[in-house]
């Protein structure tokens, strides 16, 4: 990196941004095929607004540096969300014959939610949750924490596939996301909601030429939109990769998901629900018209068991046909300092994601961390779920590496935490539901990494279909059908690395899709995370 002060700002005038006549720093930051962006950052007591020139494509071809490996080399392996929660007793484990009215089996965000559905329609209901670890410790406690209300995966996706049904889908949405935000008060529950909208980076040509069309499509469907052109974009936030940006103000937020983990917890045992962690459920059978499900140390007869496992393995065979478990990893910085955050700007704190097939998200936290993940959709051969995955050192120093190449003006900066979880990914990108055992066990599954606010919505679904409960929701296609299944192994493995392989390539060539993207859009079949 080079670096020189310039005196006269006037050296920044073809951006079409305004400088002000005070020093400023002028960076040449060179990348990739050795291309270089150049950006100005703001000296002591500059007050204007920060700008940088996009020069080239944004992301490196040469190995992630020494410099970017050591960035996070001593950062906890552990989720910063679990991390930062108080210490506290674990809910004691199951020991020997319990029953109950309802059994849930996972304690993660559909579980928890689903307890406080079934107490708040029968408050005398019978209500026990089995937890593996403890509660929140699967993907609930390791996203990023963007509360999004699509039920779609956004609304392209669920135009492909729901287009009879979207203005239903996004209504269910938004009145689920507004539900979550009265829920949160209704329970007390502190999880630092920020409603912040979201924002979509745009950093190639391609992306830019459509964005009157995105936004036309979310206006269409009622989003308040602001299109953001460069110099706005990286006023709003201060990166040389920046071409233009969408902010959808609709329906879209962030929250600590570790503190609404513990706090959807908190509420259901004030709720009366009984919750068992370091309880595994290790098999489902019939039993006497209702279902007993067998643990380490006991058994749980109930009258009715909901399934909300995620990516782990489940207890229903048939649900595996339709769920891939795929890895994403992110990194946490340490907090920044005042002359950090001065530089990148990002006072509006929105959640953003940019808009390639391999895409980042990032966003910053309460106390001035940046979280930063995706790019890599990691699936092993026969999808493992378990501690050995939550480690990927490719990808973290990708994802470094891609760190300082949008905030080079963060050099230095050093990340305290790393961690790995399984999304599970489905061929639809959105939730989906089932029943089995005559009716008396119903699950949902398959998120594909945009649970956070549809977890609530799919609780409610899938126990309304345990319950029989013909709704507006339970009527629809969405969740009558199922995705179309993955294929066993050894296929699936190669199928899924060759989608990946073409997504890829497609980022590689402005977005255009090959001959296999387009059959696996014709079949309705999709890779995502």
């Amino acid at each position: 990196m080079e670096r020189e002060h310039d005196p006269d700002a006037h050296a920044l005038e073809p951006t079409g941004e305004s400088w002000p006549t005070e020093r400023v720093a002028v960076y040449t930051f060179w990348i990739g095929n050795n291309l270089p962006y150049v950006a100005a950052f703001p000296g002591a007591g500059w007050r204007g607004r920060v700008g940088c020139r996009p020069m080239a494509p944004p992301w490196p071809t040469t190995p992630p540096s020494a410099a970017e490996r050591a960035a996070y080399a001593d950062a906890e392996p552990r989720s910063f969300w679990l991390d930062a929660l108080p210490p506290r007793d674990g809910d004691a484990a199951l020991v020997g014959r319990t029953d109950a009215d309802l059994c849930i089996v996972g304690g993660g965000f559909t579980g928890l939610w689903a307890a406080l559905h079934a107490k708040r329609d029968d408050p005398g209901r019978d209500v026990v949750v089995l937890e593996a670890e403890t509660a929140g410790f699967g993907a609930s406690g390791r996203n990023g924490g963007f509360l999004v209300a699509s039920l779609t995966h956004g609304l392209a996706n669920g135009i492909a596939r729901f287009a009879d049904e979207m203005e239903t889908l996004e209504r269910l949405g938004l009145e689920n996301f507004a539900g979550l935000r009265d829920d949160l008060v209704r329970y007390a529950i502190d999880c630092e909601l920020e409603p912040t909208g979201e924002l979509t980076a745009l950093l190639e040509p391609h992306e830019e030429a459509s964005i009157e069309e995105e936004a036309a499509l979310l206006r269409r469907f009622g989003h308040v939109v602001e299109l953001l052109d460069g110099p706005a974009m990286r006023a709003e936030v201060a990166s040389p990769t920046y071409r233009a940006g969408i902010w959808d103000r609709t329906g879209a937020g962030l929250v600590h998901p570790g503190k609404l983990a513990a706090g959807l917890r908190e509420a259901a045992l004030r709720a009366g629900v009984r919750i068992h962690e370091h309880t595994r459920a290790e098999t489902l059978a019939d039993a006497d018209g209702g279902v007993e499900l067998l643990t380490p140390a006991g058994r749980v007869r109930a009258r009715r068991v909901l399934l909300a496992t995620s990516a782990f393995p489940p207890l229903l065979r048939a649900i595996r046909r339709y769920v891939a478990p795929v890895y994403d990893y992110v990194l946490v910085s340490e907090p920044l300092s005042a002359a950090q955050r001065a530089a990148i700007g990002w006072r509006r704190r929105q959640g953003i994601g940019d808009a390639g097939n391999q895409f980042h998200y990032y966003r910053l936290t309460a106390d001035h961390r940046i979280l930063w993940g995706g790019w890599d959709a990691v699936y092993r051969f026969g999808g493992p779920v378990g501690p050995r995955q939550d480690e990927h050192e490719a990808t973290f120093a990708t994802l470094s590496q891609h760190f300082f190449t949008t905030f080079p003006q963060l050099a230095g900066l050093r990340f305290t935490h790393r961690w790995g979880g399984a999304i599970d990914t489905c061929s639809r990108f959105s939730v989906f539901f089932g029943t089995a055992h005559h009716g008396r066990v119903a699950y949902a599954a398959g998120y594909t990494g945009l649970g956070v606010g549809a977890t609530r919505f799919g609780a409610r679904v899938a126990l309304d279909l345990l319950d029989g409960r013909e709704t507006e929701a339970t009527r629809l296609r969405y969740v009558r059908r199922k995705p179309v299944p993955f294929p066993p192994e050894p296929l699936r493995s190669a199928a899924i690395q060759l989608t990946r392989n073409r997504l890829a390539a497609a980022d590689r060539d402005a977005g255009r899709r090959g001959a296999w993207l387009r059959t696996l859009d014709r079949l309705g079949l999709g890779f995502d995370s």
